[in-house]
């Protein structure tokens, strides 16, 4: 587990639970050190960049191929959660320059995900439309 000061536990949560919840972060690595490559300003983007092709780009379309490896991976095998939000934001950006001037700013304001099954260790196809 990380160190840091202790939680604060409710007095109405049996100490039973609070030790499954505890060994859960430990079994999921969830308070392991991020590997130093990673840990870096803007890290995940370098996993996206070798991760994400674009295979075509039209005006207001953008279709890509997604590599999902271990790197994406979350604890199931499964594509991660925060790898999703990170895709579909940055092919979403990429479409949106399709039609955008260069010289304009451009952000994702909102971007809400639902989460139905997960996506396996394989190639997924991606495709934007503004």
């Amino acid at each position: 587990m990380a160190t840091g000061p202790p939680a604060k536990v409710s007095p109405d949560v049996p100490r039973e639970r609070v030790e499954v919840m505890c060994r859960f972060f430990e079994n999921t690595g969830v308070s392991d050190p991020i590997p130093p490559p990673y840990a870096a300003p803007d890290g995940y983007s370098d996993l996206l960049r070798v991760s994400l092709k674009a295979d075509q780009v039209r005006r207001g379309k953008v279709s890509c191929h997604l590599s999902v490896g271990p790197p994406l991976l979350n604890t199931y095998g499964g594509l991660h959660g925060g790898a999703v939000a990170a895709v579909a934001e940055r092919v979403a950006i990429g479409c949106a320059r399709t039609v955008i001037r260069e010289d304009k700013e451009l952000f994702l304001g909102e971007l809400s995900i639902s989460y139905l099954s997960a996506a396996p260790d394989n190639d997924l196809q991606l495709i934007s439309f503004v």
